[in-house]
């Protein structure tokens, strides 16, 4: 069978939102022009002076299989390949900043003594992907325009970023198959990388590996557990890994990953967090629609008020818009009740604030909240009260009202 792409399309759109909210063309230009990044350099030194480069004439066997990978994967941009001896079991890959210049992929030394050849040959697949599918030079645009420890990324940007982390890296786990060609191979690396342990050694049986591999999966796909790494849980890698290697087409593939990206795109545990959303976007459309005219100020506390909640806060707006706005609000206001009667202070809350958002409160928009207020049984000074302290904490009037 031929080999399938080994891209993922939400990992494609994520890269070019990411890219596109960063400015990306503009922000490189910029650098480039100035030439005020200084990365190349910095790694090329620390490589060169710190660690081993592998030549032909110095390791032989260990250059003839790097240059095996790369030429099996079709990369033909130059790249350095490095040893680093590190009792860490990892391996990266830097991209060069400028046009010509060297790549740079990095094998600690302790994963070269722990590694089969084809297990090394997934690996070091692995680290070209990124390359080729142009990981690095992303994550040097998000380092540069929000250095770390330096600055706060905006929520909804911060989820975007791992989950594009997150499929970059199952995107490169099927570079590493496409290089090696067995999938046990690639399996028992994720492995070893995860314990440190030799699994040879430890006389540890492939078919109980897989055992236990897809009784961990169970526990993700059951709503129990969340992958909120930069990367992917094992059991999501795994299996993800195991539908590349043997779909029969396109569509069988991207019907075997929806339940896994599912799992990558859950932010939180609580029962509470997917009927909240669905209040917060179905009343949010409620309250800003009462007077008529939707105000993208109102659409934007409402999706500031989703970013915690999901990842993809607009998107999930609009296909909450094209349903039953009531009957999505009256089902999610109840549930929310149920598992937690306290939320009805912060659901009246989210009315006023929704009122506020634009800066000018109707009459209209006032009794949806005395009535949304009474609904959830507080009374007419409890509402007032409430609506005095958010007015008086955070109403600014329109400048056009005062203009």
């Amino acid at each position: 069978m031929k080999q399938l792409n080994p891209s993922i399309a939400l990992e494609k759109k994520l890269s070019s939102q990411i890219y596109k909210a960063l400015q990306g063309s503009v922000i490189e230009s910029i650098l480039k022009s100035a030439k005020a990044t200084t990365g190349d350099d910095y790694w090329r030194s620390n490589m060169e002076g710190h660690s081993l480069k592998i030549e032909k004439a110095l390791l032989n066997d260990l250059y003839d299989l790097c240059m095996e990978v790369k030429e099996k994967l079709g990369f033909g941009e130059p790249v350095d390949f490095f040893v680093t001896g590190d009792a860490t079991v990892n391996a990266f890959s830097i991209s060069a900043e400028e046009k010509g210049k060297p790549h740079i992929v990095n094998i600690n030394s302790s994963l070269i003594g722990l590694m089969t050849e084809n297990e090394l040959r997934f690996v070091i697949g692995h680290e070209l992907g990124h390359l080729i599918n142009r990981d690095s030079a992303l994550k040097r645009l998000i380092y540069f325009v929000f250095p770390p420890e330096a600055s706060t990324i905006p929520m909804t940007l911060q989820y975007k970023i791992r989950l594009h982390d997150q499929l970059a890296e199952l995107v490169a786990d099927r570079y590493g198959y496409m290089a090696v060609g067995d999938e046990n191979a690639c399996i028992t690396a994720f492995y070893k990388l995860a314990s440190g342990l030799d699994l040879e050694k430890m006389n540890v049986a492939m078919d109980v590996l897989i055992e236990e591999n897809n009784k961990r999966l169970d526990y993700f796909l059951h709503d129990k557990g969340t992958s909120q790494a930069s990367h992917p849980v094992n059991p999501v890698r795994v299996q993800a890994l195991h539908l590349f290697a043997n779909a029969t087409g396109k569509k069988a593939l991207e019907n075997g990953m929806e339940p896994l990206l599912e799992i990558l795109m859950k932010l939180g545990n609580s029962p509470l967090d997917e009927k909240t959303a669905l209040f917060f976007a179905a009343g949010g459309l409620i309250v800003a629609g009462i007077d008529k005219a939707i105000d993208t100020k109102e659409i934007e506390q409402i999706i500031n008020s989703l970013a915690p909640l999901t990842i993809f806060p607009r998107d999930f707006l609009e296909q909450i818009a094209a349903q039953d706005v009531s009957q999505v609000f009256n089902d999610s206001a109840r549930a929310i009740l149920e598992l937690d009667p306290g939320m009805r202070i912060p659901m009246l809350q989210y009315f006023i604030a929704i009122v506020l958002a634009d800066k000018e409160i109707t009459q209209e928009e006032v009794d949806l909240v005395y009535q949304f207020g009474k609904d959830l049984s507080f009374s007419e000074k409890e509402i007032s009260t409430y609506f005095a302290e958010l007015v008086q904490r955070g109403f600014i009037p329109s400048l056009d009202a005062i203009c």
